[in-house]
């Protein structure tokens, strides 16, 4: 993993001075295994019936991290944190999709795992958790960004405060918060 690091790192500080396909080619070997557990992760928590597969997962959301040309990459957990966002666009644009198809019904179901998520909330429309991150985000960016680096990209406190610049007894309580919140928002029996 450390020269895989190593690497990611060297291509991530070069992307300013390159052209997004060159880099694409020799980053994805590098991301790949990597990415593909995440979305391993994310499309294990989807339907039986799910036709989006991993590999098809990291391939939208790849292309979409190296379309990416404003992007100040901090390194290799920002790229993780910045994948693991485009991965959550990309299911949620296959679940409106597919919503759209049969006109209302048959909507994508997101099993919220106590391993992944640490609040117990059963079945939640894939959608609905969306509108529910973004209506997080209109009331606390920061709230909104912190579950985005937790659940989707998967990262520690410790990574998230490195992230987002703020100090990890702040994004302890952040956190807290959220997940309280989400949890009012979110329980099918509305318990808070």
């Amino acid at each position: 993993m450390g020269e895989k690091t190593e690497q990611l790192t060297r291509l991530l500080a070069e992307t300013q001075d390159r052209q997004p396909a060159e880099i694409a080619a020799e980053l994805l070997p590098i991301v790949y295994d990597e990415m593909r557990g995440l979305a391993g992760k994310y499309l294990r928590s989807e339907r039986k019936d799910h036709t989006l597969q991993p590999t098809a997962l990291v391939h939208e959301a790849f292309l979409r991290l190296v379309d990416q040309s404003r992007v100040d990459w901090k390194g290799r957990t920002h790229f993780y944190a910045v994948g693991a966002q485009a991965m959550r666009r990309v299911l949620i644009d296959y679940a409106r999709a597919r919503r759209r198809e049969k006109r209302g019904g048959d909507a994508k179901r997101v099993v919220l795992e106590e391993g992944v998520f640490p609040i117990s909330l059963g079945d939640v429309d894939a959608i609905d958790l969306n509108d529910t991150l973004d209506l997080l985000a209109s009331l606390d960016e920061q709230q909104a960004q912190i579950v985005e680096l937790r659940f989707f990209a998967g990262l520690t406190v410790e990574e998230v405060a490195d992230v987002l610049g703020v100090s990890k007894r702040k994004i302890e309580s952040d956190w807290t918060h959220a997940k309280a919140w989400l949890r009012s928002k979110l329980d099918p029996d509305g318990a808070a």
